[in-house]
């Protein structure tokens, strides 16, 4: 049908903006990558720029259903505000938990940011 066709050109779409933010991944977002990458983070499987319905999450464990987002300093706008709510209520309707980290926090805090992270990770798994 054409309503199926048009959800499959907006996937494709969706996956080939994933791959093009891999490609121009943020400083922030790097540093942290290196320390979620591989299960080095008490061994949970992270894939990075992953498409979520409509949504391109930075970082995404699929067993724990977390979802990790790095944001810059223009998450403060009224509209960005507004979209980021509108994805959050998105992402939990289908399940996923999502943890917001910013720039700065990657910058000066890495290990706060990771044992936050690992907190969040413990309790999706444990419901």
């Amino acid at each position: 049908s054409e309503g199926e066709s048009r959800m499959r050109d907006n996937e494709k779409k969706t996956v080939a903006k994933a791959r093009a933010l891999r490609r121009r991944m943020t400083k922030a977002e790097i540093i942290l990558w290196q320390s979620l990458r591989r299960g080095q983070l008490d061994g949970h499987h992270f894939r990075r720029q992953v498409p979520v319905g409509p949504y391109i999450a930075d970082f995404a464990c699929a067993k724990a259903k977390l979802i990790v987002e790095v944001d810059g300093a223009t998450h403060a706008e009224d509209d960005e505000l507004a979209y980021d709510a509108r994805r959050t209520e998105f992402l939990a309707a289908h399940g996923w938990a999502l943890c917001r980290v910013n720039n700065l926090e990657v910058y000066e805090n890495l290990s706060g940011v990771l044992e936050g992270i690992s907190i969040e990770l413990r309790q999706a798994h444990h419901g």
